[in-house]
């Protein structure tokens, strides 16, 4: 074999190589190149409610205890042994005006009436014989004197000092009447007893506690109130109710006995100062008759001691716009269903809010659609899908979008995007 031919075969496989490489360049970069299809973000499906302009009279909801308006501690102002005992003045015994709860010995006091009775008697006879001889000595002096009597003369101190030992017996007849009065005890009001702290046979000294007991015409209940809740209410820090100016219109409800109650009250005033704790400012609302015609009205009356909430009426805000709670997003943020499938975002000035509606005066209008249904990375512009809360479809913000889908559908050839769409409607649900 020569040189030349060994050399040949050689480089004709090198040659075979080369040519297959380059025949497949050729072919990677003479090939049609597919098309590729801008395939558009599928819209999220929303639900999606109305806006409501109205007038809405603002309510605050609080909490407080019921408490007697009137509650006093029973106590002697003379001392000796209790005799007898009302058998009303017992816990949670109902008694009258008036009526006797505890009634003290008295006779001892009976005999300082008689000893006192006995003194006065004796400074009226004196007072009658010493008006007699300054009688006397007048007509004495007018018969044999001369020039004008000296006060002594006719007897003008002698006078006046039976006159004040008459008023001074007097004065302790009244003190003994007093005494003897003072061993009835009672309350000057129809209540009921709260406690009861001596009976029959117990030695009592002026101060000693007997009892508490309340009033029943009236209860209050202090209920804590923010400084926005005071604006809500539209009452100022120092309010107190009159003829002119009542107070909003509370209403008060609980659990009693098993059943729902309501009570009717009124806020009649707040306290003189800012709890140094709390930061907030008590408001009372009180409560006529809760163990009559507001036991009728609540359907039981309202005992002392109870936990209620309470709904306080507060102003009536004109042209305010009511959404659903649900669509608030963050304090101040709500996202609108814009025609044409899109999804705007919206700052409102919030009023006030409850778990059922958010009232807000400004940033949206009556004509908007507001976003009930979470939302993952919200933007605006996001393409979106409106339903109702039936679960109907809203045309008017999804007709473009609709339009949209179907020419991507063509284009993919009906790929599994229509499944996309039922799992995010089945989610939004």
């Amino acid at each position: 074999m020569t040189k030349s031919t060994g050399r040949l075969f050689l480089l004709l496989p090198l040659a075979i190589i080369a040519f297959f490489a380059m025949s497949l360049a050729a072919m990677i970069i003479l090939a049609p190149q597919p098309e590729r299809a801008n395939a558009e973000p599928r819209p999220v499906a929303v639900f999606a409610a109305a806006v409501e302009n109205t007038n809405v009279t603002l309510t605050v909801t609080t909490q407080g205890e019921v408490r007697p308006l009137t509650q006093i501690t029973l106590v002697p102002q003379v001392s000796g042994r209790i005799v007898y005992v009302n058998p009303n003045f017992i816990e949670g015994g109902f008694f009258e005006a008036g009526e006797t709860l505890i009634q003290i010995d008295d006779a001892d006091y009976r005999l300082a009436v008689t000893r006192a009775q006995a003194q006065v008697a004796q400074a009226q006879q004196a007072l009658i014989r010493e008006e007699a001889e300054a009688d006397l000595a007048a007509r004495e002096w007018a018969e044999i004197g001369e020039g004008e009597a000296s006060a002594l003369t006719l007897r003008a101190p002698q006078l006046a000092q039976v006159r004040a030992s008459l008023a001074s017996a007097n004065a302790q007849l009244q003190e003994a009447r007093l005494g003897l009065g003072r061993t009835r005890i009672s309350a000057p009001f129809d209540g009921r007893v709260r406690t009861k702290s001596a009976d029959v046979g117990q030695f009592v000294s002026p101060g000693a506690p007997l009892g508490e007991v309340f009033g029943t015409a009236a209860v209050q209940i202090r209920l804590p109130l923010t400084d926005n809740e005071l604006s809500m209410l539209n009452i100022p820090v120092a309010f107190q109710s009159s003829e002119d100016n009542p107070g909003p219109l509370v209403r008060v409800s609980a659990v009693l006995a098993g059943q729902y109650r309501e009570w009717e009250a009124q806020l009649v005033r707040t306290d003189s100062s800012i709890d140094t704790q709390t930061r907030v400012l008590y408001a009372i609302a009180l409560v006529d008759d809760p163990y009559g015609a507001a036991a009728e009205v609540g359907g039981s009356p309202l005992p002392v001691g109870l936990f209620v909430d309470a709904e306080i009426q507060g102003r009536v805000v004109i042209d305010a716009y009511v959404l659903p709670r649900s669509s608030l997003r963050g304090s101040d943020t709500v996202y609108i269903a814009q025609e044409g499938g899109t999804l705007g975002v919206r700052n409102v000035s919030v009023i006030t809010s409850d778990p059922n509606r958010l009232v807000v005066s400004g940033g949206v209008t009556a004509a908007d659609l507001v976003i009930t249904s979470p939302i993952r990375a919200a933007s605006e512009g996001m393409r979106i899908r409106t339903f109702d809360q039936d679960g109907e479809i809203i045309a008017s913000h999804t007709a473009i979008i609709e339009t949209n889908e179907d020419d991507a559908e063509d284009e993919t050839d009906g790929e599994d995007g229509g499944g996309e769409d039922t799992a995010q409607v089945a989610s939004a649900e």
